[in-house]
Parts: C-alpha cells; structure tokens; sequence
C-alpha cells in the first residue's frame, strides 16, 4: 500500500491519433479488403492508460508525453485534459504527432500499425520530479533506452514501477530488475520468457515479484508473493476490442494506488476491459468508475467452471491445487 502522499500515478509514454476502418475482416497479407465507416480517436498505449487510470478515480494521474506541432497533437491534448489527466508536455517541432492505422473486423478484432513520429522523442531528461508519485506506469512505444531510464529513476525515488510490456519484444535482465508489477498478454509473455511453454512455465521463468497475464474472454492470472490468482472474464457482446488491454492497465494501476489489494484490482480491471470492448475507439470507449461498480454488481462475472477453464488453459490443474483463487465476492 502506498502512503497517502505518494498516491498518485505518472504515466510515462505514447500517445497517437488513430485512424480507424471498419471492415468484414481484418485482411490477411497482399489481401485489399473494402472497408466502410472511418473515424479518428484519441489513442496511443500510454495516454489511454492514462485516462483509464484517471477515470478508475482514487488517483490523482499525470501523463509524460512527446507531441508534434500539428492538429493531431490538439486532439489528443484535449482528450487527456478531459479525462483529468495532469500533462508535462515534451513539444517536438520536428516529428509529426505519432499516428496508428487500425483495421477493425466485424467481429471485434483488429490490426494495428504504429507511426510513433514524436513518441520517440521520449529521452531520459524529460522525466518531471516524482515527489508526490506512488506508481510510474511505462509501455514500449517509446524508446527502449528511455523506458529504463524511467524505471530506473523512479525506484531510487521510492515508487513502485509497472511495465505493460507492450507491443512484444524481449526485454533485458536490467530492466526486469526494477519492475514491481509486470503486465502482458500471453504472446509478450512468451516472448519475455523465451517462449518456454505453458503460461505457468512462462511466469516461473520470469523473475519480477508480481506478473499479472491478461487472456481476453478467459480471464487473467497473476502470481504475486508466492501466490497464483485467477480472475474470470466478464460476459458481454465485444464490438471493438482496441483499448481493451489499456483499460485493464490503467485501471489495475490506479487501484493498487489506492492501496486496493492484488485480488479486488484484477477483478475492477477485467470489468473494466470488458466493458471497454463494448464500445468503439480507444479513450472513447474506457468507462468510468461508477459504469464498472455496475458491472461488478451485474453477475456477467463467469463462474467457478471459468475458472477451472482457465487453471487448465494456463497449465495449472487441478484449480483447487493452487495456493489462492480469486472469486467473485
């Protein structure tokens, strides 16, 4: 738990303006495919964690980012400022704002490609002081060098570091030493562990004190403090699964910044995440606080038979083998 003066969250990262085509499906490779409605949304990895933290409430949120001199760096500003999030502002008059191109499926899922453009302006010199910062939350759509820098900075400074360790890459041991909390889905976790198997190979293998694995419709797990929590998804109809993992990271963050236990934080942000995929665009579609209290008192929770499916998924079984189980209140 952090104290009441070290409450709050940096977000130290990306931020892009997105540019979105819904079409039949996603196209494979040399495929055209002919899309139908277009739209833009603030995105980019870091600033819709941002708003997802800011928007889970109980944390006051401030963002780090780098932006171009052009109109997309004006809606993405706007779109922070909204949600209440606190920026500092790198200003890059050289390098466009950074930009992604998503193709979105009919069935909800999607292919992105990054433009990062200003993003990687990011240096080590622009992280702001940390008084007053319990948790830094940092991604890789900024330079890998800067992102070290950054947890590096904030464990001397006292504050708990998370990495969602996205898009995939593998990571050097120096910067996995300075994690607190690493969050992945299952194809960047086996990236990070060298692709050693199961999920529960791959969290064996990885040598952080909490790494939380998020599995879309299945659920998530972590392992913290010698422990293995399962969290079950949350039912609902998915139209546009884009922020879905940003949501679930920005939520997760800020309610263990209010000092909310590992178990109660993975369960607010799979509800968040879903409900985050019931909407289109990226910071558009991440609820707030009192949406995803409705949803926790829904019962779309999946129940204890999601949860042996996702033991088993993950290489645990039987469920009742492990050491804690998180279940629904």
């Amino acid at each position: 738990m952090m104290a009441a003066d070290r409450a709050g969250v940096l977000v130290a990262g990306s931020a892009n303006l997105d540019f979105v085509v819904r079409a039949g499906h996603v196209p494979a490779p040399g495929e055209t495919v002919l899309g139908r409605e277009f739209a833009t949304f603030p995105g980019g990895k870091g600033a819709n964690q941002a708003v997802a933290c800011a928007r889970a409430g109980g944390a006051s949120t401030r963002m780090l980012l780098a932006l171009g001199d052009d109109p997309y760096a004006a809606a993405l500003e706007a779109s922070l400022r909204a949600a209440e999030v606190y920026l500092d502002i790198v200003r890059c008059r050289d390098r466009a704002t950074g930009t992604a191109f998503i193709c979105l499926a009919d069935d909800a899922e999607n292919a992105i490609t990054v433009a990062p453009g200003a993003n990687d302006a990011l240096l080590p010199e622009h992280l702001p002081d940390l008084r007053g910062i319990g948790c830094l939350l940092l991604q890789l759509e900024t330079p890998l060098p800067t992102v070290e820098a950054y947890a590096r900075a904030a464990r001397a400074a006292g504050a708990r570091v998370a990495l969602n360790a996205a898009p995939a890459r593998e990571l050097p041991a120096s910067l996995l030493a300075l994690l607190d909390v690493l969050i992945v889905n299952e194809g960047e976790l086996a990236t990070i562990a060298g692709g050693k198997g199961s999920v529960a190979a791959c969290l064996a293998a990885i040598d952080v004190p909490c790494v939380v694995v998020t599995m879309g419709a299945r659920g998530c797990c972590a392992r913290a403090d010698g422990r293995i929590l399962l969290q079950s998804a949350f039912a609902v109809d998915p139209l546009d699964t884009t922020a879905a993992g940003d949501t679930f990271c920005g939520t997760l963050v800020a309610a263990l910044a209010r000092g909310d236990a590992l178990a109660r934080a993975l369960r607010e942000a799979a509800a968040a995440s879903a409900l985050a995929c019931t909407r289109l665009g990226a910071q558009a579609s991440i609820p707030d606080r009192a949406d995803v209290r409705a949803l926790l008192a829904s019962g779309a929770e999946r129940g204890a038979a999601a949860l042996d499916e996702l033991a088993a998924h993950c290489g645990w079984t039987p469920r009742a083998s492990l050491a804690n189980t998180i279940r629904s209140p």
